[in-house]
């Protein structure tokens, strides 16, 4: 059977939340929905990596439920229309979410190979990834479940391993059948794989077919498949939107595939690549795949390296290095991290501080990002906030009111049309207007540019949750 007999549908899986990038990466705008190593996010360079394979067919992608708009907005960006975004009500790790995404291409009958990728991979050879993909997809037909494991270029300890059955001197390509699935190694025993040989970074990549991987996963965690299965059911439509239903996926048991099905299975094949694949899971990683100048510094932004040697450097303002070795700096407009290279691991530690002080640093930017648009607390203090929003053309945000807060509203650029109460009228640019406590509102940009406005709150409460909703095209109570 050859790879241009079957049918090749992309999954794209989108639900991380990448806190080891913090403080660019962040719960609600992780680190796929990021433009970390070219000038497309990683979501979308995942997708145009592979959209050649995929004959005209949009991808599945498995997302976060508050992450919807995100993707869905990125994909468009990129060409992709009518994706099926199945929507994670919580995360409940890789084999629930690659067994919706299974129950969703097989919805109609058909049974197509699965290409599960996760959004937030770098693939600098993405030509011969796809010739990866070509070479495994007859296996995968008949009924493989293939992994790509990555020819290993040093002792890594920070991934975990495959062990592959021998093959004979000198052959390097096809697939072959797993041996086992090994934990991430201490050094001494990552350098006896190395030295050993047989032996790859597990990518975290996969193809088969749709029934096959359901098949396997009824086998070996049927609880798993049972709670999917009743959630996908229940499931909720809304045009590319599929919401699985919250207390049958909650239902599910979280376990990875690797746990799930392909250290149990014996139906794991894995093809070697040498692609120039990187997971980007830490800052030194990035560093990695980024380009560096002659003193080995990588740089984002308007950054100055004096006398400073394999560094890393993030910058929204003027950022310089003076006299610096193998640090890691990344400068946001409410955060800065200065890190040793070689620790980036505990950026982790300072997001677990964050979240059990309940500062909403470890969750959002500064600038945060919502379906209509977005809004940027630019100043703040005993009784006012000051904001500035941006409204998509043709978006409108919910009917609302506030119980503890009036708003002044001064129009920056584009046209505003603000409902209040029983009024309803346009703003333009230097024009303003008062929205009283209480005051049923609404603001929507009937335009075809960007609508600019600068809001000042004031009252003795300025939290996001002081608002009532009457009307909301998104979806939210």
């Amino acid at each position: 059977m050859s790879g241009q007999d079957l049918r090749l549908l992309p999954v794209l899986l989108s639900g991380g939340s990448g806190t080891r990038l913090w403080p660019l990466s962040r719960e609600a705008y992780p680190k796929q929905f990021l433009p970390l190593a070219g000038e497309h996010t990683m979501l979308q360079d995942t997708w145009q990596r592979v959209a050649g394979l995929a004959a005209g067919a949009a991808p599945i992608v498995v997302a976060n439920e508050e992450h919807r708009f995100l993707a869905a907005e990125q994909l468009r960006q990129v060409g992709v229309e009518h994706a099926a975004i199945l929507l994670e009500p919580v995360g409940r790790n890789t084999a629930p979410a690659i067994a919706a995404a299974a129950l969703q291409a097989s919805a109609q009958g058909e049974d197509p190979l699965l290409l599960v990728l996760p959004s937030d991979h770098v693939v600098r050879d993405a030509s011969a990834f796809r010739e990866a993909v070509r070479a495994a997809a007859p296996a995968a037909g008949e009924g493989a479940l293939v992994t790509f494991g990555i020819v290993p270029e040093s002792a890594e300890t920070g991934f975990g391993y495959i062990q592959s059955e021998a093959v004979q001197s000198g052959d390097t390509a096809g697939v072959r059948r797993v041996l086992r699935f090994v934990e991430k190694p201490d050094a001494a025993t990552a350098q006896q794989y190395l030295d050993a040989g047989g032996y790859y970074w597990n990518s975290g990549m996969f193809m088969f077919r749709a029934s096959r991987y359901l098949a396997e996963l009824e086998r070996f965690r049927p609880d798993i498949l049972a709670a999917v299965r009743a959630a996908f059911d229940a499931a909720q439509r809304d045009g590319d939107f599929i919401r699985l239903d919250k207390a049958a996926f909650a239902a599910s048991p979280s376990d990875s595939i690797d746990y799930a099905v392909m250290e149990k299975t014996d139906r794991a094949m894995v093809l070697p690549v040498d692609i120039g694949w990187n997971d980007v899971g830490s800052w030194s990683a990035l560093w990695d795949v980024s380009e560096q100048d002659g003193d080995g510094n990588a740089r984002h932004g308007d950054v100055i390296a004096v006398d400073s040697h394999n560094s890393y450097a993030y910058a929204r303002r003027l950022v310089a290095l003076v006299g610096v070795d193998d640090l890691v700096v990344v400068e946001t407009d409410d955060a800065v991290l200065v890190a040793r290279k070689d620790r980036v691991q505990q950026v982790k530690d300072v997001v677990a501080r964050l979240k059990a002080e309940q500062r909403s640093h470890a969750v959002l930017h500064r600038e945060v990002h919502r379906p209509w648009g977005s809004y940027d607390s630019v100043d703040q203090d005993d009784g006012f906030q000051v904001k500035r929003i941006k409204v998509k053309p043709g978006a409108r945000l919910s009917l609302q009111s506030h119980k503890h807060r009036a708003e002044h509203w001064i129009v920056v650029r584009g046209t505003a049309r603000v409902t209040r109460d029983n009024d309803v009228f346009d703003l333009h640019a230097n024009q303003s207007t008062y929205i009283p406590l209480g005051a049923k509102h609404r603001l929507e940009n009937p335009g075809t540019q960007m609508l600019e406005l600068i809001e000042v709150q004031s009252g003795d409460y300025l939290g996001e949750d002081d608002i009532v909703r009457y009307e909301d095209v998104y979806g939210r109570s």
